[in-house]
Protein backbone atom coordinates (compact mmCIF):
# COMPACT_ATOMS: atom_id res chain seq x y z
CA UNK A 1 0.00 0.00 0.00
CA UNK A 2 1.39 3.47 -1.17
CA UNK A 3 0.92 6.46 1.21
CA UNK A 4 -1.33 8.72 -0.21
CA UNK A 5 -0.74 11.94 -1.99
CA UNK A 6 -0.78 15.67 -1.51
CA UNK A 7 -4.51 16.06 -1.99
CA UNK A 8 -5.14 18.55 -4.84
CA UNK A 9 -8.78 19.14 -3.91
CA UNK A 10 -8.86 22.59 -5.51
CA UNK A 11 -6.62 25.63 -7.68
CA UNK A 12 -7.06 27.59 -4.17
CA UNK A 13 -5.44 24.45 -1.78
CA UNK A 14 -2.34 24.73 -2.80
CA UNK A 15 -1.90 28.52 -2.90
CA UNK A 16 -3.00 28.67 0.58
CA UNK A 17 -0.76 25.99 1.96
CA UNK A 18 2.18 27.29 0.12
CA UNK A 19 1.25 30.74 1.99
CA UNK A 20 1.34 29.21 4.89
CA UNK A 21 4.55 27.60 4.40
CA UNK A 22 6.29 30.74 3.26
CA UNK A 23 4.64 32.14 6.32
CA UNK A 24 6.26 29.61 8.25
CA UNK A 25 9.36 30.39 6.49
CA UNK A 26 9.15 33.90 8.30
CA UNK A 27 8.89 32.16 11.98
CA UNK A 28 11.28 29.86 10.95
CA UNK A 29 14.08 33.00 10.50
CA UNK A 30 13.10 34.85 13.08
CA UNK A 31 13.77 31.73 15.55
CA UNK A 32 16.48 30.53 14.27
CA UNK A 33 18.41 33.81 14.61
CA UNK A 34 16.88 34.26 18.20
CA UNK A 35 18.29 31.46 19.14
CA UNK A 36 21.97 32.22 17.74
CA UNK A 37 21.40 35.69 19.65
CA UNK A 38 20.36 34.72 22.78
CA UNK A 39 23.81 31.81 22.77
CA UNK A 40 26.15 35.20 22.08
CA UNK A 41 24.16 36.76 24.41
CA UNK A 42 24.79 34.49 27.10
CA UNK A 43 28.47 33.74 26.66
CA UNK A 44 29.67 37.27 26.23
CA UNK A 45 27.74 38.05 29.98
CA UNK A 46 28.97 34.91 31.54
CA UNK A 47 32.44 34.58 29.56
CA UNK A 48 33.36 38.02 28.63
CA UNK A 49 34.75 39.35 25.33
CA UNK A 50 31.92 39.81 23.24
CA UNK A 51 33.38 39.99 20.13
CA UNK A 52 35.44 36.66 20.43
CA UNK A 53 31.94 35.39 21.95
CA UNK A 54 29.26 36.42 19.13
CA UNK A 55 32.20 35.65 16.69
CA UNK A 56 32.67 31.61 18.00
CA UNK A 57 29.00 31.23 18.16
CA UNK A 58 27.76 32.45 14.75
CA UNK A 59 30.75 30.77 12.76
CA UNK A 60 29.34 27.78 14.63
CA UNK A 61 25.86 27.82 13.95
CA UNK A 62 26.27 28.70 10.80
CA UNK A 63 28.67 25.44 10.14
CA UNK A 64 26.02 23.64 11.88
CA UNK A 65 23.24 24.70 9.32
CA UNK A 66 25.44 24.34 6.83
CA UNK A 67 25.90 20.00 7.92
CA UNK A 68 21.66 20.33 8.44
CA UNK A 69 21.34 21.95 4.55
CA UNK A 70 23.82 18.74 3.59
CA UNK A 71 21.45 16.09 6.01
CA UNK A 72 18.44 17.26 4.45
CA UNK A 73 19.05 14.91 1.13
CA UNK A 74 18.82 11.64 3.19
CA UNK A 75 14.94 12.77 3.67
CA UNK A 76 13.37 11.33 0.98
CA UNK A 77 9.62 10.33 2.39
CA UNK A 78 7.28 11.85 4.20
CA UNK A 79 8.61 15.60 4.27
CA UNK A 80 5.71 17.09 5.89
CA UNK A 81 6.44 14.71 8.93
CA UNK A 82 9.94 15.28 8.85
CA UNK A 83 9.48 18.86 8.81
CA UNK A 84 6.88 18.93 11.88
CA UNK A 85 9.29 16.54 14.05
CA UNK A 86 12.15 18.97 13.46
CA UNK A 87 10.20 21.74 14.34
CA UNK A 88 9.37 20.36 17.30
CA UNK A 89 13.10 19.67 18.22
CA UNK A 90 13.67 23.23 17.42
CA UNK A 91 11.38 24.60 19.30
CA UNK A 92 12.02 22.57 22.28
CA UNK A 93 15.81 22.48 22.17
CA UNK A 94 16.25 26.18 20.98
CA UNK A 95 13.39 27.94 23.32
CA UNK A 96 14.62 26.05 26.34
CA UNK A 97 18.62 26.92 25.72
CA UNK A 98 18.91 30.21 27.51
CA UNK A 99 17.36 28.47 30.55
CA UNK A 100 19.40 25.38 30.37
CA UNK A 101 22.79 27.67 29.94
CA UNK A 102 21.63 29.72 32.64
CA UNK A 103 20.82 26.90 35.38
CA UNK A 104 24.36 24.69 34.16
CA UNK A 105 26.47 28.19 34.55
CA UNK A 106 25.47 28.49 38.25
CA UNK A 107 25.13 25.03 39.11
CA UNK A 108 27.77 23.16 37.29
CA UNK A 109 30.32 25.93 35.88
CA UNK A 110 32.85 23.84 34.29
CA UNK A 111 30.29 21.86 31.47
CA UNK A 112 29.18 25.62 30.47
CA UNK A 113 31.26 25.97 27.07
CA UNK A 114 31.12 22.49 26.54
CA UNK A 115 26.99 22.90 26.61
CA UNK A 116 27.01 26.13 25.67
CA UNK A 117 28.60 24.98 21.66
CA UNK A 118 26.68 21.55 22.05
CA UNK A 119 23.41 23.09 22.04
CA UNK A 120 24.37 26.03 19.17
CA UNK A 121 25.64 22.85 16.76
CA UNK A 122 22.43 20.91 17.56
CA UNK A 123 19.99 23.86 17.13
CA UNK A 124 21.86 25.09 14.52
CA UNK A 125 21.73 21.86 12.14
CA UNK A 126 18.14 21.12 12.57
CA UNK A 127 17.39 25.02 11.90
CA UNK A 128 19.70 24.12 8.57
CA UNK A 129 17.45 21.25 8.03
CA UNK A 130 14.12 23.17 8.17
CA UNK A 131 14.45 25.72 5.04
CA UNK A 132 15.41 22.50 2.68
CA UNK A 133 12.57 20.65 3.44
CA UNK A 134 9.99 23.89 3.20
CA UNK A 135 11.56 24.49 -0.43
CA UNK A 136 11.09 20.34 -1.40
CA UNK A 137 7.45 20.71 -0.20
CA UNK A 138 6.39 23.59 -1.80
CA UNK A 139 7.90 22.59 -4.85
CA UNK A 140 5.41 20.43 -5.76
CA UNK A 141 3.29 23.60 -6.72
CA UNK A 142 5.77 26.63 -6.89
CA UNK A 143 8.23 26.70 -9.70
CA UNK A 144 11.71 26.74 -9.07
CA UNK A 145 12.84 30.50 -10.04
CA UNK A 146 9.61 31.77 -7.70
CA UNK A 147 10.36 29.05 -5.27
CA UNK A 148 13.92 30.53 -4.05
CA UNK A 149 12.86 33.92 -4.50
CA UNK A 150 10.02 33.59 -2.15
CA UNK A 151 11.79 31.30 0.18
CA UNK A 152 14.72 33.88 0.75
CA UNK A 153 13.08 36.98 0.59
CA UNK A 154 10.88 35.71 4.01
CA UNK A 155 13.90 34.06 5.46
CA UNK A 156 15.51 37.38 4.96
CA UNK A 157 12.59 39.72 6.36
CA UNK A 158 12.23 37.13 9.37
CA UNK A 159 15.88 37.85 10.31
CA UNK A 160 15.74 41.08 10.07
CA UNK A 161 12.73 41.30 12.28
CA UNK A 162 14.25 39.61 14.99
CA UNK A 163 17.56 41.31 14.74
CA UNK A 164 16.22 44.68 15.58
CA UNK A 165 13.48 43.23 17.99
CA UNK A 166 15.75 41.37 19.91
CA UNK A 167 17.73 44.13 21.35
CA UNK A 168 15.34 46.92 21.54
CA UNK A 169 12.22 45.15 22.73
CA UNK A 170 12.42 41.67 23.55
CA UNK A 171 15.87 41.46 25.95
CA UNK A 172 14.72 44.43 27.92
CA UNK A 173 10.90 43.51 28.33
CA UNK A 174 10.78 39.94 28.82
CA UNK A 175 14.48 38.56 29.20
CA UNK A 176 16.57 36.11 27.77
CA UNK A 177 14.85 33.17 29.54
CA UNK A 178 11.42 34.02 28.78
CA UNK A 179 12.62 35.48 24.93
CA UNK A 180 14.11 31.68 24.67
CA UNK A 181 10.69 29.99 25.73
CA UNK A 182 8.53 32.24 24.14
CA UNK A 183 9.85 31.82 19.99
CA UNK A 184 10.22 28.22 20.87
CA UNK A 185 6.35 28.54 21.65
CA UNK A 186 6.43 30.56 17.95
CA UNK A 187 8.59 27.21 16.37
CA UNK A 188 5.89 24.67 17.91
CA UNK A 189 2.68 26.75 16.53
CA UNK A 190 4.59 25.97 13.14
CA UNK A 191 4.74 22.45 13.81
CA UNK A 192 0.78 22.41 15.11
CA UNK A 193 0.06 24.28 11.57
CA UNK A 194 2.05 21.86 9.85
CA UNK A 195 0.28 19.34 11.76
CA UNK A 196 -3.38 20.75 10.63
CA UNK A 197 -1.84 21.67 6.44
CA UNK A 198 -0.65 17.79 6.02
CA UNK A 199 -3.17 15.93 8.27
CA UNK A 200 -3.99 13.91 5.13
CA UNK A 201 -0.77 12.92 4.50
CA UNK A 202 0.47 11.91 8.01
CA UNK A 203 0.57 8.47 8.98
CA UNK A 204 0.34 8.36 12.36
CA UNK A 205 -1.61 11.91 13.12
CA UNK A 206 -2.18 10.89 16.56
CA UNK A 207 1.14 10.27 17.66
CA UNK A 208 2.34 13.85 15.86
CA UNK A 209 -0.51 15.58 17.38
CA UNK A 210 0.15 14.22 21.21
CA UNK A 211 3.80 15.64 20.41
CA UNK A 212 2.51 18.72 20.00
CA UNK A 213 0.65 18.95 22.59
CA UNK A 214 3.19 17.20 24.91
CA UNK A 215 5.99 20.61 23.50
CA UNK A 216 3.31 23.38 23.65
CA UNK A 217 2.67 21.97 27.30
CA UNK A 218 6.59 22.04 28.22
CA UNK A 219 7.32 25.50 26.35
CA UNK A 220 4.00 27.40 27.91
CA UNK A 221 5.46 26.29 31.52
CA UNK A 222 8.71 27.30 30.65
CA UNK A 223 7.29 30.75 29.47
CA UNK A 224 5.07 31.07 32.34
CA UNK A 225 7.70 29.77 35.12
CA UNK A 226 10.79 31.91 33.00
CA UNK A 227 10.82 34.16 36.40
CA UNK A 228 11.27 31.08 38.95
CA UNK A 229 13.76 29.56 36.39
CA UNK A 230 16.32 32.76 36.49
CA UNK A 231 16.06 32.93 39.85
CA UNK A 232 17.28 29.48 40.40
CA UNK A 233 20.05 29.70 38.51
CA UNK A 234 20.86 32.99 39.85
CA UNK A 235 20.35 32.54 43.43
CA UNK A 236 23.06 29.76 43.26
CA UNK A 237 25.19 31.89 40.98
CA UNK A 238 25.07 35.13 43.04
CA UNK A 239 24.93 33.19 46.76
CA UNK A 240 23.17 36.06 48.59
CA UNK A 241 19.23 36.54 48.01
CA UNK A 242 18.29 38.41 44.52
CA UNK A 243 16.21 41.58 45.45
CA UNK A 244 16.45 43.18 40.93
CA UNK A 245 17.42 41.75 37.71
CA UNK A 246 17.02 43.59 34.46
CA UNK A 247 18.31 42.05 31.01
CA UNK A 248 18.62 45.69 29.33
CA UNK A 249 20.03 46.17 25.79
CA UNK A 250 23.86 46.43 26.73
CA UNK A 251 24.07 44.47 30.00
CA UNK A 252 22.33 42.37 32.83
CA UNK A 253 21.99 44.03 35.91
CA UNK A 254 21.55 42.01 39.49
CA UNK A 255 21.18 43.73 43.03
CA UNK A 256 21.58 41.28 45.72
CA UNK A 257 21.02 41.69 49.58
CA UNK A 258 23.55 39.62 51.91
CA UNK A 259 24.83 39.85 55.52
CA UNK A 260 27.18 42.40 54.15
CA UNK A 261 24.39 44.40 52.70
CA UNK A 262 23.54 45.73 48.86
CA UNK A 263 25.76 44.47 45.97
CA UNK A 264 25.45 45.18 42.19
CA UNK A 265 26.90 42.99 39.35
CA UNK A 266 26.88 44.13 36.18
CA UNK A 267 27.30 40.56 33.40
CA UNK A 268 27.99 39.02 36.76
CA UNK A 269 31.24 41.33 38.15
CA UNK A 270 30.79 42.79 41.14
CA UNK A 271 30.58 46.33 40.98
CA UNK A 272 30.72 47.61 44.72
CA UNK A 273 28.87 46.55 48.00
CA UNK A 274 27.38 48.67 50.42
CA UNK A 275 29.56 47.33 53.39
CA UNK A 276 33.21 48.97 51.75
CA UNK A 277 32.06 51.11 48.49
CA UNK A 278 33.07 54.14 50.43
CA UNK A 279 36.33 53.19 50.63
CA UNK A 280 36.61 52.45 46.31
CA UNK A 281 34.52 56.04 45.98
CA UNK A 282 36.14 58.02 48.23
CA UNK A 283 39.65 57.26 46.99
CA UNK A 284 38.35 57.12 43.15
CA UNK A 285 36.78 61.05 43.46
CA UNK A 286 39.13 62.91 46.31
CA UNK A 287 42.63 62.53 45.67
CA UNK A 288 41.46 64.52 41.94
CA UNK A 289 38.78 66.93 43.05
CA UNK A 290 40.99 68.30 46.45
CA UNK A 291 43.66 68.67 44.72
CA UNK A 292 42.23 71.24 42.09
CA UNK A 293 41.23 73.52 44.91
CA UNK A 294 38.32 74.44 43.04
CA UNK A 295 36.06 72.48 41.05
CA UNK A 296 33.20 74.35 38.62
CA UNK A 297 32.57 71.83 35.42
CA UNK A 298 32.68 67.84 36.30
CA UNK A 299 32.08 65.48 34.31
CA UNK A 300 32.12 61.54 35.41
CA UNK A 301 31.85 59.01 32.48
CA UNK A 302 30.44 55.85 33.72
CA UNK A 303 28.85 55.28 37.43
CA UNK A 304 25.16 55.30 36.67
CA UNK A 305 25.03 54.37 40.50
CA UNK A 306 25.40 57.88 41.50
CA UNK A 307 28.07 57.16 44.43
CA UNK A 308 30.99 59.22 42.20
CA UNK A 309 28.32 62.35 42.23
CA UNK A 310 27.63 61.70 45.69
CA UNK A 311 31.39 62.45 46.85
CA UNK A 312 31.82 65.24 43.84
CA UNK A 313 28.98 67.21 45.76
CA UNK A 314 30.68 67.45 48.67
CA UNK A 315 33.05 70.38 47.35
CA UNK A 316 30.85 74.04 47.45
CA UNK A 317 32.80 75.01 44.21
CA UNK A 318 30.89 72.56 41.97
CA UNK A 319 28.42 74.02 39.79
CA UNK A 320 27.32 71.35 37.53
CA UNK A 321 28.17 67.73 37.10
CA UNK A 322 27.68 66.02 33.56
CA UNK A 323 27.08 62.01 34.21
CA UNK A 324 27.53 60.09 31.03
CA UNK A 325 26.10 56.93 31.37
CA UNK A 326 25.51 54.55 28.19
CA UNK A 327 22.62 52.47 29.84
CA UNK A 328 19.42 54.45 31.01
CA UNK A 329 18.31 51.40 33.22
CA UNK A 330 20.98 51.89 35.30
CA UNK A 331 20.87 56.26 36.03
CA UNK A 332 16.66 55.63 36.58
CA UNK A 333 16.90 52.44 38.99
CA UNK A 334 19.45 54.48 41.19
CA UNK A 335 17.70 57.86 41.33
CA UNK A 336 13.86 56.04 41.37
CA UNK A 337 14.70 53.24 43.93
CA UNK A 338 14.55 54.42 47.34
CA UNK A 339 16.61 52.20 48.90
CA UNK A 340 19.65 52.80 45.73
CA UNK A 341 19.01 56.61 46.15
CA UNK A 342 19.61 56.76 49.89
CA UNK A 343 23.03 54.87 49.56
CA UNK A 344 23.74 57.46 46.73
CA UNK A 345 22.35 60.47 49.02
CA UNK A 346 19.87 61.51 46.68
CA UNK A 347 22.66 62.77 44.10
CA UNK A 348 21.10 62.05 40.84
CA UNK A 349 18.22 64.27 41.63
CA UNK A 350 20.29 67.46 42.49
CA UNK A 351 19.69 70.41 40.38
CA UNK A 352 23.38 70.67 39.51
CA UNK A 353 23.26 67.08 38.27
CA UNK A 354 22.37 66.11 34.54
CA UNK A 355 22.20 62.89 33.14
CA UNK A 356 23.22 62.07 29.66
CA UNK A 357 22.51 57.99 28.28
CA UNK A 358 25.15 58.12 25.72
CA UNK A 359 28.34 56.33 24.86
CA UNK A 360 30.97 58.31 26.50
CA UNK A 361 33.27 57.71 23.88
CA UNK A 362 30.70 59.65 21.10
CA UNK A 363 30.14 62.32 23.75
CA UNK A 364 33.28 63.24 24.10
CA UNK A 365 33.74 63.43 20.24
CA UNK A 366 31.37 66.70 20.09
CA UNK A 367 33.44 69.71 19.61
CA UNK A 368 31.25 72.00 21.88
CA UNK A 369 31.06 70.12 25.04
CA UNK A 370 34.14 72.91 26.71
CA UNK A 371 36.40 72.52 29.11
CA UNK A 372 35.87 69.84 32.85
CA UNK A 373 37.63 70.61 35.59
CA UNK A 374 37.52 67.26 36.89
CA UNK A 375 37.15 64.08 35.01
CA UNK A 376 36.18 60.96 36.95
CA UNK A 377 36.13 57.79 34.55
CA UNK A 378 34.06 54.80 36.02
CA UNK A 379 33.75 52.04 33.73
CA UNK A 380 33.34 48.74 34.55
CA UNK A 381 36.89 46.44 33.91
CA UNK A 382 37.63 46.09 30.18
CA UNK A 383 35.90 42.59 30.08
CA UNK A 384 35.38 42.88 26.32
CA UNK A 385 35.99 45.42 23.22
CA UNK A 386 33.07 46.94 23.71
CA UNK A 387 34.78 48.09 26.98
CA UNK A 388 38.21 48.13 25.88
CA UNK A 389 37.81 50.91 23.48
CA UNK A 390 37.33 53.44 26.36
CA UNK A 391 40.75 52.87 28.12
CA UNK A 392 42.67 53.59 24.42
CA UNK A 393 44.82 55.98 23.50
CA UNK A 394 41.99 56.95 20.90
CA UNK A 395 39.89 57.27 23.96
CA UNK A 396 42.61 59.10 26.88
CA UNK A 397 43.29 61.79 23.80
CA UNK A 398 39.92 62.73 23.32
CA UNK A 399 39.93 63.18 27.30
CA UNK A 400 42.16 65.62 27.14
CA UNK A 401 40.75 67.60 24.92
CA UNK A 402 37.59 68.22 27.23
CA UNK A 403 40.34 68.63 30.20
CA UNK A 404 41.02 72.22 31.71
CA UNK A 405 45.37 73.31 31.61
CA UNK A 406 44.52 73.11 35.27
CA UNK A 407 41.99 69.89 35.80
CA UNK A 408 42.74 66.25 36.61
CA UNK A 409 41.09 63.24 35.30
CA UNK A 410 40.76 60.29 37.32
CA UNK A 411 40.36 56.26 35.94
CA UNK A 412 39.29 53.28 37.58
CA UNK A 413 41.99 51.03 36.47
CA UNK A 414 41.53 47.11 37.81
CA UNK A 415 43.88 45.34 40.65
CA UNK A 416 47.67 46.13 39.94
CA UNK A 417 48.35 42.96 42.00
CA UNK A 418 46.11 40.55 40.09
CA UNK A 419 46.00 42.24 37.06
CA UNK A 420 49.36 44.04 36.90
CA UNK A 421 50.31 44.06 33.22
CA UNK A 422 47.06 45.31 32.77
CA UNK A 423 47.05 48.08 35.29
CA UNK A 424 50.64 49.56 34.21
CA UNK A 425 49.05 48.79 30.67
CA UNK A 426 46.44 51.77 31.43
CA UNK A 427 49.45 54.02 32.61
CA UNK A 428 51.47 53.69 29.93
CA UNK A 429 48.54 54.49 27.44
CA UNK A 430 47.39 57.64 29.39
CA UNK A 431 51.26 58.75 28.86
CA UNK A 432 51.03 57.66 25.04
CA UNK A 433 47.93 60.23 25.02
CA UNK A 434 50.25 63.11 26.17
CA UNK A 435 48.95 63.27 29.72
CA UNK A 436 50.92 63.61 33.03
CA UNK A 437 50.12 59.92 34.87
CA UNK A 438 49.97 59.38 38.30
CA UNK A 439 49.36 55.95 39.68
CA UNK A 440 48.05 54.88 43.07
CA UNK A 441 45.96 52.23 44.49
CA UNK A 442 43.51 51.20 47.75
CA UNK A 443 42.33 48.33 49.75
CA UNK A 444 38.92 48.04 49.27
CA UNK A 445 37.73 44.67 51.06
CA UNK A 446 35.32 43.25 47.97
CA UNK A 447 37.94 43.87 45.63
CA UNK A 448 41.00 43.67 47.09
CA UNK A 449 43.97 46.06 46.23
CA UNK A 450 42.38 47.88 43.60
CA UNK A 451 44.08 50.64 41.74
CA UNK A 452 43.38 54.51 39.87
CA UNK A 453 45.17 56.46 37.95
CA UNK A 454 45.30 60.27 37.68
CA UNK A 455 45.90 61.76 34.48
CA UNK A 456 46.49 65.99 34.13
CA UNK A 457 47.94 68.16 31.67
CA UNK A 458 50.13 69.74 34.51
CA UNK A 459 51.81 67.78 37.39
CA UNK A 460 49.68 66.74 40.18
CA UNK A 461 50.00 67.60 44.21
CA UNK A 462 48.86 65.55 47.00
CA UNK A 463 45.98 68.04 48.37
CA UNK A 464 46.16 69.83 52.13
CA UNK A 465 43.01 68.78 53.34
CA UNK A 466 40.09 66.74 52.08
CA UNK A 467 36.35 67.23 52.68
CA UNK A 468 34.87 66.76 56.44
CA UNK A 469 33.10 63.39 57.05
CA UNK A 470 35.05 60.90 54.90
CA UNK A 471 35.47 57.56 56.37
CA UNK A 472 38.17 56.24 54.53
CA UNK A 473 40.68 59.06 53.55
CA UNK A 474 42.63 61.93 54.99
CA UNK A 475 45.45 64.45 53.67
CA UNK A 476 48.20 63.00 56.27
CA UNK A 477 47.73 58.93 54.60
CA UNK A 478 46.50 59.90 51.04
CA UNK A 479 50.87 59.95 50.19
CA UNK A 480 50.76 56.22 51.61
CA UNK A 481 48.42 54.71 48.31
CA UNK A 482 51.03 56.26 46.08
CA UNK A 483 53.21 53.82 47.12
CA UNK A 484 53.49 50.50 45.03
CA UNK A 485 55.26 47.25 47.06
CA UNK A 486 57.77 45.13 44.62
CA UNK A 487 54.82 42.40 43.61
CA UNK A 488 52.43 45.62 42.16
CA UNK A 489 55.71 47.60 40.65
CA UNK A 490 55.45 48.74 37.59
CA UNK A 491 56.39 45.94 34.82
CA UNK A 492 57.03 47.11 30.48
CA UNK A 493 53.08 46.94 29.65
CA UNK A 494 52.26 47.90 25.54
CA UNK A 495 49.79 51.00 24.43
CA UNK A 496 46.24 49.99 24.56
CA UNK A 497 44.92 51.09 20.94
CA UNK A 498 41.87 50.38 19.08
CA UNK A 499 43.58 48.44 16.62
CA UNK A 500 45.12 45.91 18.71
CA UNK A 501 43.04 45.86 22.12
CA UNK A 502 46.00 44.23 24.24
CA UNK A 503 44.11 45.55 27.49
CA UNK A 504 41.42 43.00 27.00
CA UNK A 505 43.62 40.19 25.79
CA UNK A 506 45.72 41.09 29.06
CA UNK A 507 42.78 40.92 31.42
CA UNK A 508 41.53 38.18 30.27
CA UNK A 509 44.67 36.25 31.08
CA UNK A 510 45.33 37.68 34.39
CA UNK A 511 42.07 37.26 35.77
CA UNK A 512 41.34 33.80 34.19
CA UNK A 513 43.97 32.59 36.39
CA UNK A 514 41.99 33.33 39.60
CA UNK A 515 38.96 32.24 38.38
CA UNK A 516 37.51 35.86 37.84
Amino acid sequence: MTAPAAAPASSSTPRATDVALLASVFVIAACGLLYELAAGALASYLLGDSVLQFSTIIGTYLFAMGVGSWLSRYFERQLPAHFLRIELLVALVGGALPAILFIVNAHVPGAFRVLLYTLVLLVGTLVGLEIPLVMRILKRNVRLQELVSQVLTFDYLGALAVSLAFPLLLVPQLGLVRTGFLFGFMNAAVAVWALWLFRHELRQFRAHALACAAVLAALAAGLLGAEQLTRFAEDKFYQDRIIFSQATPYQRIVLTQGRQGLRLYLNGNLQFAESDEYRYHEALVHPAMAAHGGPRRVAVLGGGDGMAVREILRYPSVQSVTLVELDPAMTRLFADNPQLARLNGGALHDARVQVVNQDAFQWLQQPDLGHFDVIVVDFPDPTNFAIGKLYTDSFYALLRQHLAASGHAVVQTTSPLVARQSFWTVVTTIEAAGLQAVPYHAHVPSFGEWGYVIASQRPWRAPRELPAGLRFLDAATLPLLLDFPRDMARVPAPVNRLSNQALVHSYEQEWGRVGH
